[in-house]
């Protein structure tokens, strides 16, 4: 439920308002200030309002039903696009595209240090990198766990670079908390109820993965369970669905970006290397992802591709990814962003 303000509503009215629904039906009201507007977006049980009492405040315009079940996520209830500052300086939902890159998992320390000064030195503000490795097969590399992270925290103070990287387990969370900027839910964990309840009492940034086979509302509800603890910088993440296809890794749902624009007010970035899964794919992908109006591109970079612990198939190499950022400023540029 929205409940549109008059103009001239003072903070004080607004307090003693959502003090009143707070203790009579036990709703949660969140406040959106807009040009000329405020809006009180009222999260919870709202059957049992009273509706003609709302009404009768003399500093309430309007009550306008929300129907769809994600309502923090929902544009109706945040009408301005949202911006979520990852670090200081690096903000993803402006004008400015941001671009995570790094490898896929961390192997070594050269190996994580090396490629975060290559991916700074080409233009990426974050860099991206796995420690906990969920794989399909249980003989596969499962990465360097909580050595990984300490590895990562290392490229960070050597780079200065950010850090967002994948987390798995709700009990890993104060583990993660002063070695990682964002936390990253990959597309298998979309739906881990309680990891995402337990990173909405946090309020560190989270980068959504949408799942293999999840529709868009599946995915905003997962962003609501975070935004329900009361972590609002929440980043949603298209990375590909699973389709008939198999020539690709997966098919890049670009119509997920302004599609999700539309529904929701969060930031949209895109994965064109899972999307894909095949390197040269990745350039024309982000290509698209950036002209579609994504926020920002994650990207994997690794300095030995072919020799890679996982995913090298869909790795870009410091060259290639040196051309795809250069292919990428023109496009931002053509829709009047910049990378």
């Amino acid at each position: 439920m929205i409940v549109v303000m008059k103009d001239g509503t003072t903070n004080q009215h607004i307090d003693h308002l959502s003090h009143w629904l707070n203790e009579q039906y036990g709703i949660h009201v969140n406040t959106v200030v807009g040009t000329g507007t405020t809006v009180l977006a009222l999260v919870g049980d709202t059957a049992a309002v009273d509706k003609d009492a709302l009404l009768r405040n003399p500093q309430v315009d309007r009550i306008t039903k929300v129907q769809e079940p994600f309502k923090l996520a929902n544009r109706r209830m945040h009408p301005q696009d949202t911006t979520v500052e990852i670090a200081p300086g690096v903000v993803i939902g402006g004008k400015k595209i941001v671009v995570m890159a790094g490898p896929c998992s961390v192997e070594s320390r050269e190996q994580i240090i090396d490629v975060a000064k290559h991916v700074k030195e080409q233009g990426a503000t974050v860099l991206r990198g796995g420690a906990w490795k969920p794989r399909s097969s249980p003989y596969s590399f499962q990465g360097l766990k909580a050595e990984g992270l300490e590895l990562l925290h290392e490229a960070h103070k050597e780079t200065g670079l950010p850090v967002v990287t994948e987390i798995t387990n709700p009990k890993n969370i104060e583990l993660f908390m002063d070695k990682c900027d964002c936390f990253q839910v990959g597309a298998r964990n979309m739906q881990n109820f309680d990891l995402l309840k337990e990173l909405g009492q946090t309020r560190k940034p989270v980068l959504l993965k949408r799942g293999f086979a999840n529709t868009m509302e599946e995915f905003l509800m997962s962003a609501e369970y975070v935004m329900a603890g009361g972590n609002e910088n929440v980043i949603l993440c298209e990375r590909g669905i699973r389709t008939y296809e198999t020539y690709t890794r997966n098919t890049l749902d670009i119509s997920a970006v302004p599609v999700l624009k539309r529904m929701s007010h969060l930031p949209v970035v895109v994965d064109p290397s899972h999307a894909g899964g095949i390197y040269w794919m990745v350039e024309p992908l982000a290509k698209a992802a950036i002209a579609a109006g994504a926020d920002g591109l994650i990207i994997e970079v690794h300095n030995d591709p072919a020799h890679a612990l996982s995913d090298g198939a869909q790795s870009l190499t410091y060259d290639s990814f040196q051309e795809t950022m250069t292919s990428i400023r023109r496009i931002a540029e053509a829709v009047g962003r910049e990378v």
